[in-house]
């Protein structure tokens, strides 16, 4: 009975979290300098009737900031 409370509180945190990083990406939308997908070195290649968009950039820093996030989540857990 013990393992559905950890589960409970788990999806609780999880859900927290999602609502946590919405708010965070509705209140960017906010800033005009501060546009998520739009960074220096991500690819952007248009043509007539072709558009092709690769965030490089952008997902190397999504990458390091959630490395970051699960690392301190690793340490706070100990």
């Amino acid at each position: 009975m013990e393992s559905l409370g950890a589960i409970g509180r788990m999806l609780v945190v999880v859900g927290l979290g999602l609502v946590a990083v919405g708010l965070l990406l509705v209140l960017i939308q906010r800033f005009p300098g501060l546009r998520i997908g739009r960074l220096p070195g991500d690819i952007l290649i248009q043509r007539d009737n072709f558009t092709f968009y690769f965030p490089i950039t952008t997902m190397l820093v999504a990458s390091a900031i959630l490395s970051l996030l699960a690392l301190l989540f690793q340490m706070l857990k100990k």
